[in-house]
């Protein structure tokens, strides 16, 4: 493990906050790329982007408080030190959700073409994003399992896909779901090598019951879509 990167005077370069804004920095420059491509306006691109960013570190950072309220409670100080770790990605997913759509409803842009836009590249962030788990010794696995460089490799497959079926003629909305279908996947099978979140029911975790909630509704919402007439 290498928390920390360097020392520069009274200064300390961790490394699970480097590794988050070199995810943020990539993935916000090759998305605002792929707007100009398609036309959108790569500004609205690059302020939503920063909105989803920060609202779901803070998002993340709030559930995975309540996940650990215990030791949070005997070490309030502990809470606003990101850079040793923490973030429940659920809890930046929903608060990411949450106000990328009222952002976009505000305006009046389509939702599921803005998003589809940028999922692929949220799915590269979060392979970066893992390289500073594995830096921080955080999302640990059973003994020499490298949990989170199979996390990092499963993630830039996802984003692979979603890149190759972007390019590809969809409707709007498809894209946003198979990344959510194919996270949601991921975590179950992640969760199994994982030994830092307990069993909650028949020795499933709550996030990989979480997760087979959201691949269900996940796939039901694409095949809403398909079978859609508009």
């Amino acid at each position: 493990m290498h928390p920390v990167i360097c020392e520069i005077g009274p200064f300390t370069v961790y490394s699970y906050g480097l590794m988050l804004a070199i995810a943020f920095l990539v993935s916000l420059t090759l998305v605002t790329i792929q707007a100009k491509r398609n036309n959108i306006n790569s500004d609205i691109i690059s302020s939503l982007s920063l909105l989803v960013f920060i609202s779901g570190i803070i998002g993340a950072r709030i559930l995975y408080i309540i996940e650990n309220i215990g030791y949070y409670i005997k070490n309030p100080l502990e809470a606003i030190m990101l850079q040793h770790g923490g973030l429940s990605w659920f809890g930046g997913l929903a608060f990411g959700m949450f106000f990328g759509i009222f952002y976009l409803k505000k305006k009046n842009l389509s939702v599921y073409k803005i998003m589809d836009l940028i999922v692929p590249y949220v799915s590269l962030g979060q392979a970066i994003g893992r390289i500073g788990c594995l830096l921080n010794g955080c999302c640990f696995g059973r003994t020499i399992i490298p949990v989170q460089i199979y996390s990092s490799l499963i993630l830039i497959f996802i984003f692979i896909i979603l890149r190759l079926l972007q390019d590809r003629p969809h409707r709007e909305g498809e894209i946003l779901f198979i990344y959510l279908l194919l996270y949601s996947l991921k975590r179950v099978f992640i969760e199994f090598l994982r030994v830092d979140n307990e069993g909650i029911f028949l020795g499933w975790t709550m996030f990989q019951l979480i997760s087979i909630a959201l691949f269900c509704f996940s796939f039901i919402k694409l095949i809403l879509i398909k079978t859609s007439k508009n």
